[in-house]
């Protein structure tokens, strides 16, 4: 049975909001990758050396990445030898196969929310203004209260002009508290006070948000390290997640960001956000690869219930569905 056959087989018994949401959120990268790939697949009869070129230009195109890029040639051209693949339709299916076993490798960090089963659950966001960080943690809320849990805010971005207010907001709109300071404060001092008010009202997890400023890497360094102290000293063995929020449309540039704030702080995933607004989804995949760090949760559209659980068989299916739909059986 061909990769296409079990996907769509998997997909099929799974037929749900979920499913169709990744193919909606992933449409432009599907109409733009998918497009190319058929087109390079009508165009060459036998699978040869130019065939491999021209595919290589496509991943790059679509921000797999050079590095991942490369590895997935190579893999691809291994497995195109080993099963004797004359026909460059084949190779359509090893491709998404090959995506998937990136993804669903060996998981030193796990894919899911770290949620604690008993006690508070401190997650820590970061990421520079502008990527929707303060959407995620509303939308992030939002997930965790619908799932039945008892969720508390931390205004930590005491340096941006509004951030307060936008998160307070966030807050209302899902029916959750922020524990807040003055604009200027120490932030440090703020999750002092979180962690405090948490405890004391058996909360399920507190979701702190952080300064995302870059102009000085050293300070934002410092300020993350000290934040992270206080959280660990009134709470040991927090933060149980530190999630950075990455703006899919900025593709490359994404990747830049995740090298600066794994240096600066111990990522455990990622919220990659606007996936639905940029062709170039494969962002996803150089990440996991470059990085070694899980894409935990991904923006597919604007609405509250949009911020999805990352799933590499529904990410494929979004990539290839037209394929995946049309396959025979």
């Amino acid at each position: 049975m061909s990769f296409f056959k079990k996907l769509k087989e998997k997909i099929t018994n799974q037929a749900d909001a979920v499913t169709e949401k990744f193919k909606d959120g992933l449409s432009k990268t599907r109409n733009s990758f998918s497009e190319r790939v058929n087109d390079l697949v009508a165009r060459y009869r036998k699978v040869d050396e130019d065939f491999f070129e021209e595919l290589e230009e496509i991943l790059i195109a679509a921000d797999v990445g050079v590095s991942t890029v490369m590895e997935l040639i190579d893999e691809l051209k291994m497995e195109v030898k080993k099963r004797n693949i004359q026909d460059t339709r084949e190779v359509q299916s090893v491709i998404s196969e090959k995506l998937v076993e990136i993804y669903q490798g060996t998981e030193e960090k796990s894919p899911k929310l770290n949620i604690q089963d008993e006690g508070l659950t401190v997650i820590l966001v970061v990421g520079v203004n502008g990527v929707g960080k303060t959407t995620s943690i509303g939308k992030i809320a939002n997930r965790l209260k619908n799932e039945g849990k008892s969720v508390l805010l931390a205004a930590g971005d005491t340096f941006r002009a509004g951030a307060i207010q936008q998160l307070e907001v966030w807050g209302d709109r899902v029916g959750v508290e922020t524990i807040k300071q003055s604009e200027g404060s120490d932030p440090a001092a703020v999750m002092f006070d979180a962690v405090q008010a948490a405890k004391s009202r058996n909360v399920d997890v507190l979701i702190c948000d952080t300064a995302g400023r870059l102009q000085n890497k050293v300070n934002l360094m410092k300020e993350l390290e000290k934040v992270k102290r206080v959280i660990e000293r009134e709470l040991p063995g927090a933060p149980h997640e530190v999630l950075l929020v990455l703006d899919a449309t900025t593709g490359q540039n994404a990747l830049t960001q995740a090298k600066t704030f794994s240096a600066a702080t111990n990522v455990t995933g990622i919220v990659l956000t606007k996936l639905d607004g940029t062709a170039k989804g494969g962002i996803v995949l150089a990440i996991r690869n470059e990085l070694n760090i899980p894409v935990k949760l991904i923006g597919l559209g604007e609405k509250i219930d949009d911020l999805q659980e990352f799933d590499a068989q529904n990410y494929v299916y979004g990539l290839f569905a037209d394929l995946v739909e049309t396959t025979e059986e």
